[in-house]
């Protein structure tokens, strides 16, 4: 299922996009000015905001770009033979770092700029919506339910899911912790959740 965030970006936002990503990852989304923004992009603050008018909207931006490729993925994951199995293989990549989405003091930087705007928050809330969807369309693949059936049945494993995602997004934070183990234990949290899914849909 594909939702549109941001209207589709051309060639000069999608650079723009890739530039800035950093400064708010190293200055914050308060820490970020514009004019940093714009400098970081070696542009003006006049044409910077031609492209972009906001700060939210930049991250509203990147969340959309990272939702298309997620999406992708998801694809890719429910049409393989063993949609299970790659989605676990996905998850160890995304947890463990690994992964091309895992950026992860950009996401803990907009999971906290989420909660300070509504623009920003109402991006993040359909992306989740989105990775959900997408998940339970990956147990309906698995299972042979119907995607209603698989819906009213898995919906909460599938938000766990993504609390666990949210979680893990949060241990480059957590300095003094040992987040090799931590995120052992989230992704082993994982496995459980859809080694009950796969039980559930065997004893239906």
């Amino acid at each position: 299922m594909q939702i549109a965030l941001h209207p589709q970006a051309d060639q000069r936002s999608a650079e723009i996009l890739a530039l800035v990503r950093q400064a708010f990852v190293e200055k914050g989304f308060d820490g970020a000015s514009m004019q940093d923004l714009a400098r970081t992009a070696g542009m003006s603050v006049g044409n910077f905001y031609r492209y972009f008018p906001s700060k939210a909207a930049i991250i509203t931006a990147l969340i959309a770009g990272q939702l298309d490729e997620i999406q992708r993925d998801f694809q890719s994951i429910i049409g393989s033979d063993a949609p299970m199995a790659t989605l676990r293989q996905v998850v160890r990549l995304q947890i463990s770092g690994h992964s091309k989405h895992g950026d992860a003091a950009l996401w803990t930087e907009i999971e906290a700029a989420a909660r300070r705007s509504p623009d920003v928050g109402a991006a993040a809330q359909a992306m989740e919506t989105a990775i959900t969807q997408s998940l339970i369309a990956v147990f309906a693949a698995e299972t042979g339910l119907a995607q209603h059936v698989a819906a009213r049945r898995f919906s909460a494993a599938a938000a766990f899911i993504m609390v666990q995602f949210k979680a893990a997004s949060c241990l480059n934070c957590a300095q003094k912790l040992d987040q090799v183990e931590l995120r052992s234990m989230i992704i082993r949290t994982i496995d459980q959740t859809l080694d009950d899914v796969a039980t559930s849909a065997r004893k239906a």
